[in-house]
């Protein structure tokens, strides 16, 4: 019965994560962050595989699932302080596009209330853009503190994963060992039957004629 709601319950964490990661995965796409993009896709993989090995009671991949919760908390932590400008790290930056582009998080200019100015660009200056921004101004919430929740609902979801993937691994295990030790994964019965009735062992044979 334990095994069977933990089941349940890493089922539905699984499912969560999968939305979860879609949704994010959505928004990096649109700020052409290609680090978490590249990390999403490898998460969004990762869920799945630990979701079929849940269903089909297959605990390697479940383990599988359990050390990637693990490497998953990490990576939210450093976005965390990433966007926070912990540790020498700097929001500016173009370290989650790999330095190739000046993009930044979707939510810098679209964030809920934020009204974004342009100015279009003088007659003397050459760029390869039509336009600049001038400024963002109305937002409710900073872009930062809003990649800082995701991160954190990250976090939160990936931890609960962990522990119940480790509680079904744990429950599957014991399920395995105590079925084994009762034979039911003895290939040789305990009680070996003749092939042959014992009438037809003992009937004489008759001398030929």
């Amino acid at each position: 019965m334990g095994c069977c709601s933990g089941r349940c319950t890493l089922i539905f964490i699984c499912t969560l994560q999968l939305l979860l990661a879609l949704e994010r995965q959505v928004f990096d796409f649109l700020g052409y962050q290609w680090a978490p993009i590249l990390a999403n896709f490898f998460h969004i993989i990762i869920v799945i595989l630990g979701l079929f090995g849940t269903i089909q009671y297959r605990p390697r991949y479940i383990i599988v699932y359990t050390v990637w919760a693990a490497l998953w908390v990490a990576w939210n932590v450093f976005i965390i302080c990433f966007y926070l400008d912990v540790g020498g790290l700097s929001k500016e930056s173009d370290l989650l596009t790999f330095n190739i582009s000046a993009h930044h998080s979707w939510w810098r200019e679209h964030g809920p209330g934020c009204v974004r100015r342009e100015m279009p660009q003088s007659p003397g200056v050459r760029t390869t853009e039509s336009h600049s921004y001038i400024t963002v101004m109305g937002c409710f919430m900073e872009y930062q503190y809003i990649e800082v929740m995701h991160s954190s609902m990250q976090i939160l979801v990936a931890l609960l994963g962990f522990v119940y993937a480790c509680y079904v691994v744990s429950a599957i295990t014991e399920e395995e060992d105590s079925f084994d030790f009762i034979g039911g994964f003895d290939p040789f019965p305990l009680y070996h039957v003749n092939e042959k009735p014992s009438h037809l062992l003992l009937k004489p044979m008759h001398p030929s004629t």
